[in-house]
């Protein structure tokens, strides 16, 4: 039995923002880049010269990174001791910074290197404080749990499908015979 509601003609899918439809191709600009750059590199010092930088950029970002970890993690536990929650202290930045580092390119490279500055680090996350801040005062209340529920309803096709649950009572008129068995 159905309760007679219009099923809808075409689902209303939500826009894509702009950041996922340029996304791929940012990245594959970046790699281009980035590959093209180390070329021109290998073409004017060598590829020893190439692969000792990238070999040089692996250890610097790890040591960094290992560095970052460990001074958030003192703060973590110097902050526990206290009884209270630990400051921020631009480790995520000094990670970020040495992950960009680890990575194979020069570009990246030097973003890494831009990241590990105090000044550039403190402009850098006043402004990701405030973009996360915005970002989390347009979305609203209740926007995740909308999200959830529009997406248990909703099959991956689009289609709705609507009913009702009729259970019969023992009791009826016909005699209630056991259910077979599930496996067989």
């Amino acid at each position: 039995m159905t309760t007679g509601a219009p099923t809808p003609t075409s689902p209303a899918r939500p826009r894509r923002s702009r950041l996922r439809g340029f996304l791929p191709l940012g990245v594959a600009a970046w790699l281009v880049l980035e590959i093209w750059l180390l070329t021109v590199v290998a073409d004017a010092a060598g590829g020893l010269t190439v692969f000792l930088l990238l070999v040089a950029g692996l250890v610097l970002g790890s040591v960094v990174v290992k560095r970052a970890g460990r001074r958030a993690f003192q703060a973590l536990n110097e902050a526990l001791q206290r009884g209270g929650t630990p400051e921020r202290g631009g480790n995520e930045l000094m990670m970020l910074g040495g992950l960009l580092i680890m990575l194979p390119g020069l570009v990246s490279d030097a973003l890494g290197l831009l990241l590990l500055i105090p000044p550039v680090q403190k402009v850098v996350g006043r402004l990701a404080e405030r973009t996360f801040d915005r970002k989390l005062r347009e979305a609203g209340a209740g926007s995740f749990g909308d999200a959830f529920q529009q997406a248990r309803i909703h099959r991956p096709d689009g289609k709705v499908v609507q009913g009702e649950v009729i259970r019969e009572r023992p009791g009826d008129d016909e005699p209630q015979d056991p259910r077979p068995p599930l496996t067989r």
